[in-house]
């Protein structure tokens, strides 16, 4: 069941488990990072959690799950917490910051896995959380 795919995907994510997060995609994900370009490909999305992994602690709360009749369109919503560990490429200097942002997030369901992740969320909230 595709809820369960995204439920299962978020759990990995707040379990830091990125081998977990990595099995619920495609080979040929694509991924819409927010306000950014489209990285495809399971290789590129675990590069993505790397960085991730060395950047930010986070973890996903109140997370609502939504999906298509057919089953091939899904969507999160959900509220991020965060700290800002190392600095970003192109981002502020990381002090330790902390931030609360909500997230939308949007999926293509292809069989049993994502095929495609869209994430929004409001950047200059974010500035303006990590003192930007």
């Amino acid at each position: 069941m595709s809820a369960d795919l995204l439920r299962r995907y978020y759990a990995a994510f707040n379990a830091g488990d990125w081998e977990g997060m990595l099995a619920c995609l495609t080979e040929d994900v694509a991924h819409d990072v927010n306000q950014g370009g489209r990285e495809v490909g399971r290789g590129a999305f675990a590069a993505f959690l790397k960085r991730m992994e060395r950047c930010y602690r986070e973890r996903v709360e109140e997370l609502v799950v939504m999906v298509s009749a057919d089953g091939t369109r899904g969507a999160a919503e959900f509220v991020i917490h965060g700290t800002y560990l190392v600095a970003d490429e192109g981002l502020p200097p990381a002090t330790g910051q902390t931030y609360v942002l909500p997230v939308g997030a949007f999926f293509e369901i292809r069989g049993d896995r994502i095929a495609r992740v869209t994430n929004y969320y409001n950047l200059q909230d974010w500035l303006r959380q990590v003192g930007a």
